[in-house]
Parts: structure tokens; sequence; C-alpha cells
């Protein structure tokens, strides 16, 4: 499920709808050896059915700003991010599961003390986190779904917001970003909508800078599709 039995913030309809293609895929021997070894320590399974509550202070062994990563991918940018930002935890969530193998490597290449690895559905996750307790979210190049029977499976909907942004604390950013073009403006009125949210840059933002360039966002560059940010901040 995408969310939880008993929140109001996700209507009923979309309890049952997928926002992801689950993935498993090869993984090589080094990915291997890091999911075993370093998922006890690191790891955190998002089961389907109920939602389980999450203790994030628990789950990183002290109290900081926790930021969520939604769909890392292979890890890279979290891991680099979560270097250069010390003093706020990453919790990353992914259904890739290479992609969670290549970050549990990359955390323990670099000794990040305040990086997780969730696997599952991220709103289920979400679901099962207080109230305001979150720094940040990003959302960095999230399935577009492209055709149109498919929208109601992309993550950045109202309901979904809605949800997101009940989990930020007054003043945390939800950052999104997406090479779709079609969907970026998607994005930017269903967030303009959100009466608690405020777009911090009256538009798509500049690049940041702390938001690392991806072989994905290459990639996209290359075939001429430019890369939308969207900053929004909550009340």
């Amino acid at each position: 499920m995408t969310a939880t039995d008993h929140d109001p913030a996700v209507p009923p309809a979309s309890r049952t709808i997928r926002t992801f293609h689950p993935r498993r895929g090869r993984m090589s021997e080094r990915q291997t050896d890091a999911l075993s070894r370093l998922w006890p320590a690191y790891g955190l399974d998002v089961p389907d059915g109920p939602v389980v509550p999450v203790d994030l202070a628990a789950l990183f062994g002290r109290r900081a700003p926790v930021v969520l990563e939604i769909g890392s991918g292979m890890g890279d940018s979290t891991a680099a991010m979560a270097t250069a930002d010390p003093d706020r935890d990453y919790l990353a969530v992914e259904v890739h599961t290479p992609g969670i193998a290549n970050l549990l490597d990359l955390v323990e290449r670099g000794g990040l003390r305040n990086v997780r690895v969730a696997q599952g559905d991220a709103l289920s996750l979400v679901s099962g986190l207080p109230e305001g307790v979150l720094d940040a979210v990003h959302v960095f190049f999230p399935d577009p779904w492209p055709k149109s029977r498919h929208h109601k499976r992309r993550l950045i909907q109202p309901a979904h917001v809605t949800l997101l942004r009940s989990r930020l604390r007054s003043g945390g950013m939800l950052h999104c970003a997406t090479d779709w073009a079609e969907y970026a403006d998607v994005m930017r009125e269903t967030l303009d909508a959100d009466p608690e949210l405020v777009d911090a840059y009256g538009g798509f933002a500049p690049r940041p800078a702390h938001r690392p360039v991806t072989k994905f966002e290459r990639r996209a560059i290359r075939a001429g599709r430019p890369v939308a940010d969207l900053l929004y901040r909550r009340r």
C-alpha cells in the first residue's frame, strides 16, 4: 500500500495504487556483501500492510534534524549530501535492491554515521512518522509515469503532498526535481495549491548547489531534457 489505513491525508481510492515499480535486479559481489553485512546496522524494512511507527531518534542513535530522501537510486547523491552535511541525518528510502546495497557500501566506505536506508513504500514509511518531525523531504527524479492512464501513480499529487508536508516541521523544505517538463508543470501546480506550502523562489528554482549532479541527470541534459527544481517551505 502507499499509505496508512487510518491516515486521513490519503483518500481510500489511492491506498492500493503503487507509485513505484518493485525492482530487484542483479547485484555485484561487492553489493551482495555490503547488503548482508550492513543491513542489520543501517537498514529499515517498510512492511506491507499496517503502518509501523518509526522512532527516528532510536533509528539514528541521536536527536538531529532529519532529511528524508525518497527514491535514492544508487545512493551516490545521498552519500554525497550526508558527507557534506554531518549535522543532519539522512533517511533514504528505495525499492531497488542493488541501489540499496550500493548505498550501504558507500556508507561504509565513507564512514558515514548519519545515513539509514529503508526498503519499501515511501508513503507507508512517511505515514509511520510523527507529524512535524522532518527537516526536509527530497524527491529527486521520481518516476514521471508519462502515460495519461498512469498519472494516478505519480508521487507528487495532492493527497501525497498533504501527507509529506504534514511530516515537515514549520520552515522545513520540500525539494522536488525532475527532467520531465510536463511533470514539472504539474508538480508546480500541485505544490502551489497546498495552502501550507510557500514557494521559496516564486517559480522554478535555480539549481541548488547542495544537490549533486548524477549520471542520470547528465544523461537527461545530453538528451535535451532540462532539469527543473522546485523548493517549497512549510509555513
